[in-house]
């Protein structure tokens, strides 16, 4: 029988965050969860420790790490939320290697981070560029198991409004039809599938880097 786990999560809040926090603490294979978190919020279970944490500055939680198996990073924002491309650097590229740097100084077994599809270094799409760098920068670290999920257009609730991205899920949702065979990976995606894919991905760590497309997922 294998012993407990220990997962580490940042980015619980969000459209992905929350459905994993959910399916790691009702999960027996992990004992302890912490989530790195901004500011506690009112959800509570045995197994869950909240983390308020500067995410500008880690080394205040960097002991958070130590005995943590897998780490997930569900973080994102998008640029209308950022308000500058610095400050959307920051989030999408800063935080996840910060975090990725601590997961390898404390020879965590996994790295489990939500990119985008389309990711690339080389992008001339500045979005696609930072998460193709991050992916890049990752990569590169002594972490036995690293996998990066690029989603789709991701549907869920979320509590702030976002006009464009509503309209985009209701068009997915209408053709979803055509999303078949090499189009698959177009096709918009539940959050909840993304964290089950994350969750499953965990279970049955693969040795290297690996990327698992939208279509993969669904």
């Amino acid at each position: 029988m294998k012993s407990p786990k220990t997962a580490l999560i940042a980015g619980s809040t969000g459209l992905v965050g929350r459905e994993l926090l959910i399916l790691l603490v009702e999960n027996p294979a992990y004992e302890k969860i912490i989530a790195l978190v901004r500011k506690r919020n009112s959800y509570q279970h045995e197994k869950l420790i909240q983390v308020e944490t500067d995410f500008n500055d880690m080394s205040a939680v960097a002991s958070s790490f130590k005995g943590v198996d897998d780490v997930f990073c569900c973080l994102g924002t998008t640029m209308k939320n950022a308000g500058s491309k610095e400050a959307f650097r920051k989030v999408d590229f800063d935080y996840p290697v910060s975090l990725a740097r601590l997961a390898e100084k404390n020879s965590c077994s996994g790295f489990y981070c939500i990119s985008a599809m389309g990711a690339d270094p080389k992008s001339r799409v500045f979005y696609n560029r930072v998460k193709g760098e991050m992916e890049e920068k990752v990569s590169a670290m002594n972490i036995h198991s690293i996998i990066f999920f690029r989603p789709s257009l991701l549907i869920g609730y979320r509590e702030e409004v976002r006009t464009g991205e509503r309209l985009a899920v209701a068009l997915f949702r209408a053709l979803a039809f055509v999303f078949w065979g090499p189009l698959k990976n177009l096709k918009g995606i539940p959050a909840g599938k993304v964290a089950t894919a994350m969750m499953k991905a965990a279970e049955s760590p693969q040795k290297g880097k690996h990327i698992v497309l939208s279509g993969a997922m669904q």
